[in-house]
Formats: C-alpha cells, sequence, structure tokens
C-alpha cells in the first residue's frame, strides 16, 4: 500500500437489491480494493485507493459487471425513473394478454401468435432489466433475486413457445401456452421494484433532510462589498455575513454581533443559544434574531453537520452481529431455490406422476416467490432509519454495530465533572498560607493555561484578573492527580489530596518546592435535569454507576443526590480502566465521560459515550456522541432508539425467514400459481421496508 491513500465515493446505479451491493463489495475486495463498503439503500460506493489505484480503475471494474456509475445524486430525479417506465410499459402490454384466462376460447387474445407478440416487448423488458442485473450478480460470486425472477419468467416463455410448435394447430395447445405467467411475472416484480425504491427513499429521509440544510448562499464580504457564493465555494478564514432568519452556511468564530441561534436540527435542544463574539457556530443552525459577521473556520468535509451526513451514511460499514445471519443465508439462497425448483419438477412428475404442466408451473412457482432479497434488506433499512433517527435528535452513533450494543446495555458508568456536572466550577475558597496571594494567584493562573482538565479552565477564570505572563519551564501533568512547573527555578504543583498528606481541609493544594502555600476549595453544579435522567434510567431497568478521581465525599454527595446504585471515587485514569473491565465482564457497561482521562475507559466499555463539548480524544474513542452540551436528556433516547431498532431487525428478519420457510413448500405442493407467487414476492420486500420506516414515526421516547 502506498503512501498517498485517499478515500472514494461511487454513485452506482442498476442496483436492485441488498445481494447486488454484496456482490459489488466481494468483487472490489478481490480486486485489491480496500476499506470497501456499498450501501444499497443510498446507491453509494465507498473505498480507499493508493497512489498505484484511480477512481477510473474502479469505476470501470464496476462498470464491467453491468453497474452503471452516475455523477452526482444530488439532483432530484425528475419524471418516471427507469423501474416506472419499465412498469407501465410491461403493464400496456401485460393487462390484455392476463385477460385472456377470463374470456371465452373464440376470443381473439386467445391466438397464440397475438400472445407471443404481447409477451415479447415484456420479455425483452425482462432481458434487459432482471436479466441484465442477474447476469451482473453472478460474475460477482453472490447471484441475486433477479437470477430466479429471470430465470422463471424465462422458463414460462420458451416451454410456451415450445408447446406451441409441437401442438400446432391442435385444440391442446392451449394447455401449453404460458405467455401470460411470463409476462405476469415480469410486470408484478417491476411494480414491487417501483414500490420498493420509493420506499428505500423513505430510509435515508434522514441523509437527505440533513443534505438540504447544507444547500446555503452564502453572503461573503470581499473588499468591503457583499457578494452572494454558494456553499460549495466557501473557503477557510472567508468573513461571512448572516443577518436574523439566515442558515449558518459553515462552521465558523463569531467577529462581530451577538444572536440567538437554533441549533436543534444539530444538537436536539429546542431552546435558543444566546451568541457572541468569539463563540462558534455551527453550519446549518438558523439565526432566529440577530446578525453575525463570522470567519470560516470548517468548510466542505471538516464540517460538523458534514461529519453527521457521513456517519449516518456509512452506517452499515460495521455491520450488526445479528445481520451475519441474514447475509449468510442470503449468500447461498439462489442456489439452493433453484435446486429446489428443479428438484419440484423431477420428482414431481417422474416420481409422482404429476402431469408435466402442474410439476412445470410448480417450479417456476418455486422460482418467483422465493426472496432473497428481504432478508438482505432486513437490517440495514432498519439500521438506516434508526441512525437517522438519532442524527435527527442530536445523537451521532458510529455504525449499526454500535446499535445492537445499546441494546444489550444493562449497567451505564458516568464520570461526574463535566458529565453529570456543568463542568463550569466556582471557587468558593482561596486560602493563601505562605507568600504574596496575587503573587500566588498569578502563578496558579500560568500553570493551569497548559491544562484542559475543566477545573483548570475554572481556575483560569477565577485569576485571570490582574494576571502577567511568567516564564515556565519543565511543565508536567499527571491526569487526575496534579500539574507542575518550574519558574525562577522554584517547582510549583498544583493538585488533589494524593499530593499532599495534611490536616488541611481543601480540594486542591498548591506548592512550592513541596512545600503547602495555599489551599483552593471548588464548587461545580449539577447539569438542568440530571435527577430526571437517572431516575429514567432507573426505570427502565438499568443500573447505574458513578466512577469519578474526585474526592470520595463529593462522590457520595452526589450519588446520593442522584440515587446512583455505586460509587467509585478518587480513581486514576488506570483505575477507571480495571473498573470498566470488571464491570463489563459482569454485564454489559456504557460508559459516559467527556475528558482525557475518560478515553481509555471509554474505549474499555461495551459501548463508550462521550459528549459534544467533550475533548477531541474522548469524542475519537466513543461510539456514541450526544449533541447536547447542556444535559444528558440524549442518553434515555439513545438507550431506546437502540432497543427498538434492534427490535425492529428481530421482527423484520422474522418476516424474511418465516416467509421463505411458509412460502416455498405452499408452492411445492401445488397450492400456488406463480402469478400470485410473483405478487406475494414483490411485496415482501415491501413490508419489511414498511416496518423500518415505521420505527421513523414510533412513539419510543
Amino acid at each position: 500500500m502506498g503512501k498517498d491513500i485517499k478515500k472514494i465515493k461511487i454513485q452506482v446505479e442498476g442496483m436492485t437489491c441488498a445481494n447486488c451491493a454484496a456482490g459489488i463489495k466481494k468483487h472490489l475486495i478481490n480486486k485489491g480494493v480496500e476499506d470497501v463498503n456499498v450501501n444499497f439503500s443510498t446507491g453509494e460506493a465507498s473505498c480507499k485507493i493508493n497512489e498505484s489505484q484511480t477512481k477510473n480503475q474502479v469505476e470501470n471494474i464496476i462498470k464491467n459487471l453491468g453497474y452503471s456509475i452516475i455523477s452526482s445524486n444530488n439532483e432530484e430525479e425528475k419524471g418516471l425513473s427507469k423501474v416506472e417506465k419499465y412498469f407501465y410499459f410491461t403493464l400496456f402490454f401485460t393487462l390484455p394478454l392476463f385477460s385472456h384466462m377470463f374470456l371465452p376460447k373464440g376470443s381473439i387474445i386467445q391466438n397464440p401468435l397475438l400472445q407471443l407478440f404481447l409477451c415479447i416487448p415484456v420479455y425483452i423488458i425482462g432481458i434487459s432489466y432482471f436479466g441484465k442485473s442477474a447476469w451482473s450478480s453472478i460474475k460477482t460470486g453472490i447471484p441475486n433475486m433477479d437470477v430466479l425472477i429471470f430465470t422463471g419468467s424465462s422458463a414460462a416463455f420458451f416451454y410456451s413457445i415450445y408447446g406451441w410448435l409441437i401442438n400446432y394447430g391442435t385444440p391442446a395447445v392451449h394447455h401449453y401456452l404460458f405467455f401470460e405467467t411470463t409476462a405476469t411475472i415480469i410486470t408484478l416484480v417491476l411494480l414491487g421494484n417501483v414500490l420498493e425504491h420509493k420506499s428505500v427513499k423513505k430510509t435515508t429521509t434522514a441523509i437527505g433532510d440533513l443534505t438540504a440544510i447544507q444547500k446555503v448562499i452564502a453572503k461573503k464580504e470581499i473588499d468591503g462589498k457583499i457578494k452572494e457564493i454558494n456553499y460549495e465555494e466557501i473557503k477557510i478564514n472567508d468573513i461571512l455575513i448572516i443577518n436574523s432568519g439566515d442558515k449558518i452556511p459553515t462552521d465558523g468564530i463569531i467577529i462581530s454581533g451577538s444572536s440567538y441561534i437554533d441549533e436543534s436540527m444539530i444538537t436536539g435542544e429546542s431552546i435558543p443559544v444566546n451568541k457572541t463574539i468569539g463563540n462558534e457556530v455551527i453550519g446549518g443552525t438558523i439565526i432566529t434574531d440577530g446578525n453575525l459577521r463570522i470567519k470560516a473556520t470548517k468548510v466542505g468535509d471538516d464540517t460538523l453537520l458534514s461529519q453527521i451526513i457521513e456517519l449516518v451514511k456509512n452506517a452499515q460499514n460495521n455491520k450488526p452481529n445479528i445481520q451475519k445471519l441474514g447475509d449468510q443465508v442470503s449468500a447461498i439462497f439462489v442456489p439452493v431455490v433453484l435446486t429446489i425448483s428443479l428438484a419440484t419438477f423431477f420428482i414431481g412428475h417422474y416420481a409422482f406422476g404429476i402431469e408435466m404442466q402442474d410439476a412445470f408451473l410448480r417450479s417456476i412457482a418455486v422460482l418467483v416467490i422465493s426472496c432473497p432479497c428481504a432478508m438482505g434488506l432486513a437490517t440495514p433499512t432498519a439500521v438506516m432509519v434508526g441512525i437517522g433517527r438519532a442524527a435527527k435528535n442530536g445523537i451521532l452513533i458510529k455504525g449499526g454495530d454500535t446499535l445492537e450494543k445499546l441494546a444489550s446495555i444493562k449497567t451505564i458508568v458516568f464520570d461526574k465533572t463535566g458529565t453529570l456536572t456543568t463542568g463550569k466550577f466556582i471557587v468558593s475558597q482561596f486560602t493563601i498560607l505562605d507568600g504574596n496571594e496575587n503573587n500566588v494567584k498569578n502563578i496558579i493562573y500560568n500553570i493551569e493555561q497548559h491544562s484542559s482538565h475543566p477545573i483548570a479552565k475554572s481556575l483560569c477564570n477565577a485569576f485571570q484578573e490582574n494576571s502577567s505572563p511568567l516564564e515556565l519551564t519543565d511543565i508536567t501533568e499527571k491526569k487526575g492527580v496534579s500539574i507542575s512547573a518550574k519558574i525562577d527555578n522554584n517547582v510549583y504543583t498544583i493538585g488533589s489530596s494524593k499530593i499532599f498528606n495534611s490536616e488541611k481541609r481543601g480540594d486542591l493544594f498548591v506548592l512550592e518546592n513541596n512545600k503547602l502555600i495555599a489551599t483552593i476549595n471548588i464548587s461545580d453544579a449539577l447539569k438542568t435535569n440530571t435527577k430526571l435522567v437517572i431516575s429514567s434510567l432507573h426505570k427502565s431497568g438499568y443500573t447505574t454507576t458513578l466512577l469519578s478521581g474526585d474526592k470520595k465525599e463529593k462522590c457520595e454527595s452526589i450519588a446520593s443526590n442522584l440515587a446512583i446504585n455505586s460509587t467509585f471515587s478518587e480513581q486514576l485514569p488506570q483505575d477507571k480502566i480495571e473498573k470498566i473491565e470488571a464491570l463489563v465482564k459482569k454485564n454489559n457497561t456504557a460508559m459516559v465521560g467527556d475528558g482525557i482521562n475518560d478515553a481509555p475507559a471509554l474505549a474499555k466499555a461495551t459501548v463508550g459515550i462521550s459528549l459534544g463539548n467533550a475533548t477531541q480524544i474522548a469524542i475519537q474513542s466513543a461510539d456514541v456522541v450526544l449533541l447536547n452540551k447542556e444535559d444528558l436528556t440524549q442518553l434515555p433516547q439513545t438507550m431506546q432508539i437502540g432497543k427498538h431498532t434492534l427490535l425492529t431487525i428481530k421482527q423484520n428478519l422474522f418476516w424474511a425467514f418465516a416467509y421463505n420457510i411458509v412460502a416455498i413448500p405452499i408452492a411445492v405442493m401445488g397450492l400456488l400459481n406463480p402469478m400470485w407467487g410473483a405478487l406475494f414476492m414483490a411485496f415482501s420486500d415491501v413490508i419489511v421496508i414498511g416496518n423500518s420506516i415505521r420505527l421513523r414515526y414510533k412513539k419510543i421516547f
């Protein structure tokens, strides 16, 4: 693999079911392409290429399989789609052909030649649509549903021609004509595909809704003049003008003005947030009152909204374990059904003496009623809807496997500072024991500037007034314990009681050359609605645990106030890892945290959950990110989305398996006409997708 690795995206046209996507993925991997993901729902293929590969090469591999490449999916489909045009065309010929079953023998529609001419246009469409797709899937090594449809319709078509020729001019010829079966199978399956494609689009509406938010005309300031530009033209450090009622076009920082901003579509927080100079703003959010000038800090794929869209699109990258069963069955389904169909004909006719026409119809019915597509769609459609619903509520879930893990969680572990509490500390008491008070405050301010801990930020805010820069060397931070630095040959250390055993009471101790010179007491308030959130989790059957590096008294006080089940206090980062590992051995455990010291524990938990304002390493280590920074109300929502998505997947798989287990034996026994079989097969996918769409609207929190 070369050094120059980049990710590419390709829009693929012609995939008719999830097996097509699986086949393309398998073929690309066999050709040496890495990190391949093909999403049937969005029609998008993504992969990584090195310096010896090109996007054109990958596109040609896909084209050689029989699929088409389209330049962009940004344009809305105008008029009828290709499959809709095919359906209406075939319907025109199929209706009169089908009507011969209800008309007297002497009618013109009973003429075999007329039936052939009516059937030929429909069969040509069948070759063009199902035949091409079937051949493409066979080349990938994963035969799809269209192999069965094309085989069944072709068998009926050529058997009809054979029967007509050998019985030409005799009354018996009508017993061998199944042209209406060929045409009806193709037309009904096309109807099913039309409904399926419309339904699949509804499972990806979250992507469409989020992408639509990005389509903004920005007002850019150039040499004192304002020029309107498209979202794609925005560059870093551009100065943009946004007025009341406008969407903010990209992530940036306010350089003048103040306003209330509706961030609900990103964070799920319904109350507009007041922001002013120096505050960061998120692309896609709306100014409800006020006017701003902002400097663009992130553009294109780097913005928060783009990352959310990418997360939702790539929801199927990490498949849930439950999907593996459906994938395994789908991979061998078509060959097994073809075998059953052939066995139905030969065993029925030669072993049980069933008439050839009846045995033939039974074998065709087996082909057209079988549906591997429903199994292939059962999981991805539910995952897309679940992750999309979460994203629209300000909850970012990284992959379908995370949804499955969320549904299995029994224990939820919370960090304290910045998670349960606001993280905005107030210095409630500062006691100077030795030295000048202002000098010590200045030393604390200069040292704590080098830490990202919430307490450090609060100390900087408290002691910033009248401060002046100092020259620091040998800055050392021990996570969860202390931070120290050398100033004028003196070593100053600020830390918890772990650095100084003393009868002096205090939350933090300040040492000069290991001598205590000051103590600091701090206080921290609970986030809004924290008590309601914990109570809600308890009612849902979760066990809660507080895991913090803070003092025992403070942790126990908060745990008692919130009725948290168990508490571990004064924990170093390595202690947190050990506690999480022990809890995971007992039950599947989620860890909720926001700091650098929480990152290892987040990674060790069954599911790591971080907050939107957490440190970057905590966000990267987490499986779920809650964008609402003000409280934890999104946490119970996250757990419910996980549970209901898994429930939907199980319902879908049950239907898909049950449908095929019941339908195939019915067809083998001759209790099902092939045309009814085609109709039932066409609607089986729609039922699975419809159940997934139901997840968008059902009340789960």
